[in-house]
């Protein structure tokens, strides 16, 4: 069963930098649409930004030009630089892609196990 591996998160201070790192832990065939969603409690999950495999972006107005996603596609991996951390980015936050195990099958999300981003002095 694959399963996306995220790394990355942890406690900064206010203006401080982060970077998240997610990728399959598995053989797959190819991935669309990677991104980042964070989730506070009590909350609904949302977008954080996204990107598709032609490296087209989205993201959360909350985040932009702060935020910059990306992508490998020879390592299928995605990863998030976060700038300029505020204290209101504090949240778990979810790796998320669209993955095809084999060549002729339907595309899947698939979802990471979440890292703890805790932006405070």
């Amino acid at each position: 069963q694959v399963q996306l591996v995220e790394s990355g998160g942890g406690l900064v201070q206010p203006g401080g930098s982060l970077r998240l790192s997610c990728a399959p832990n598995g053989s797959i065939f190819s991935i669309y649409t990677m991104g980042w969603y964070r989730q506070i409690p009590g909350k609904q999950r949302e977008l954080v930004a996204d990107i598709r495999y032609d490296g087209t972006t989205n993201y959360a107005d909350s985040v932009k030009g702060r935020f910059t996603i990306s992508r490998d596609n020879t390592k299928n991996t995605v990863n998030l630089q976060m700038n300029s951390l505020r204290p209101e980015d504090t949240a778990v936050y979810y790796c998320n892609a669209q993955i095809k195990l084999q060549r002729g099958e339907d595309g899947l999300e698939y979802w990471g196990q979440g890292t703890q981003v805790t932006v405070s002095s």
